[in-house]
């Protein structure tokens, strides 16, 4: 079993890797670039991104893909992602989202009942759309909450303030139910997942001329995403689908 320190990189070098698809980094208005610290960001990006992701989270989550049957790690993904349903569903509620609100409501009874409390998808063969994960800090950025100083945490992976209202999240139930290590469990599995999705994508960052901003661009690009902040500036909307598409890619 990992230690804690190797869940905690697993799923933050996923973080520092995930902003990464394809979006320039003028994509994102540098007035809407919060970063005081960045010489100390640079810094931590230099270690995440030069020695805890290829020494630890890439091959840690590549051996899990390789070595977990497929049918094993979907149901596992299943069961934790229909963790997440009932605060999704409450949060798209506060952002106004009532069609999205009700899949999520009927994505979670559906699949803890029938699916065996969600280790199998019954839900996506009725034909009930599986929506993007909203979480709090979603919500109150959709009403006008900034996201505040950029960060990049040594061993996490970027990080902005506003996202401490993600704790919220976790007083919903069945969230409210998982201890300390079961919440570490539900972190570190879901990041290997999304960290191995991510080894075709690595060449975009190592083409980039400053790879510290093409990663922080697009991780606040996709802030503004999920709070469905509506963006002045003309954004390229088929970069937006396929930024989307390659974050919330599976197996």
């Amino acid at each position: 079993m990992m230690n804690r320190f190797a869940l905690v990189v697993s799923l933050g070098l996923l973080l520092a890797l995930s902003g990464c698809g394809s979006v320039p980094d003028d994509q994102v208005s540098q007035d809407d670039v919060n970063d005081p610290l960045e010489s100390f960001n640079r810094a931590m990006w230099a270690l995440n991104y030069d020695y805890l992701d290829p020494y630890i989270a890439r091959p840690i989550s590549l051996t899990y893909v390789q070595y977990t049957p497929t049918v094993v790690r979907r149901g596992v993904a299943n069961v934790l992602s229909n963790l997440d349903e009932p605060s999704s569903m409450v949060n798209n509620i506060l952002m106004g989202n009532g069609a999205k609100a009700v899949d999520h409501f009927n994505r979670f009874w559906i699949n803890s009942t029938f699916g065996l409390l969600g280790l199998f998808d019954i839900a996506s063969e009725a034909g009930i759309t599986k929506h993007d994960e909203k979480s709090f800090g979603d919500a109150i950025g959709h009403y006008g909450v900034g996201k505040g100083p950029y960060l990049m945490i040594p061993g996490y992976g970027p990080y902005v303030v506003r996202e401490v209202g993600d704790s919220v999240d976790g007083l919903y139930a069945p969230l409210t139910y998982l201890n300390f290590w079961a919440s570490m469990g539900k972190w570190a599995l879901e990041g290997m997942e999304k960290r191995a999705a991510l080894v075709n994508q690595e060449a975009l960052l190592e083409s980039s001329p400053d790879a510290y901003l093409f990663s922080r661009a697009a991780y606040l690009q996709r802030r503004d995403f999920t709070a469905e902040v509506e963006n002045t500036d003309k954004v390229d909307e088929a970069e937006e689908d396929y930024l989307d598409s390659y974050l919330e890619e599976g197996f």
